[in-house]
């Protein structure tokens, strides 16, 4: 129940961002488009509350406590045999393959804008974490299994992408 407290305030703004910022803009698009946009909106609001929440209940601390800099030995957990890190390597990729694949449905953006965007999204939520929680490390790892997530989702896009566009033509229409 604590949690659910502590990450409330973040959702509240993070509702009202997407109805004063983005659905005023968002509703004059086709429907399919503003539901496509919503979802892509939602799946980005979910993986800020699994890296970064709490933000807001963080503030006060953010310069009580050391920031910790990021971890520069790649895959170096994974060779060493800490716990779980196969799986959290295994996970950050699957974090990121919806990414990979809505960015370009929603954006259009190719291969590498996606990867790119990947990378930096990426890159901005572990520089991040360490600055706003005592229990979160940056990780060098995190950022390739990341960037990597977004690859595979584009790259599963592009695949899916025809067969789309031949029976959902509405999504690529704006």
């Amino acid at each position: 129940m604590q949690k659910l407290i502590t990450y409330l305030p973040d959702w509240i703004l993070l509702a009202a961002a997407w109805r004063i910022c983005f659905y005023p803009i968002w509703r004059q698009l086709p429907r399919a488009r503003l539901v496509l946009n919503t979802i892509f909106y939602g799946y980005l609001c979910c993986v800020i509350a699994v890296t970064l929440m709490p933000v807001l209940a963080s503030l006060p601390e953010v310069f009580h406590h050391p920031y910790r800099p990021m971890n520069m030995s790649p895959l170096i957990d994974i060779t060493e045999g800490h716990m779980n890190a196969r799986q959290e390597f295994l996970l950050n990729i699957l974090m990121m393959m919806p990414f990979g694949f809505l960015l370009p449905l929603v954006h259009g953006t190719g291969l590498k804008r996606t990867v790119l965007a990947a990378f930096l999204i990426s890159l901005c939520i572990e520089l991040l974490q360490p600055l706003l929680s005592t229990y979160r490390a940056a990780d060098i790892t995190d950022l390739l299994s990341n960037t990597t997530g977004g690859a595979i989702g584009c790259l599963i896009f592009l695949a899916a992408a025809p067969v789309m566009r031949k029976h959902l033509p509405e999504l690529f229409q704006s």
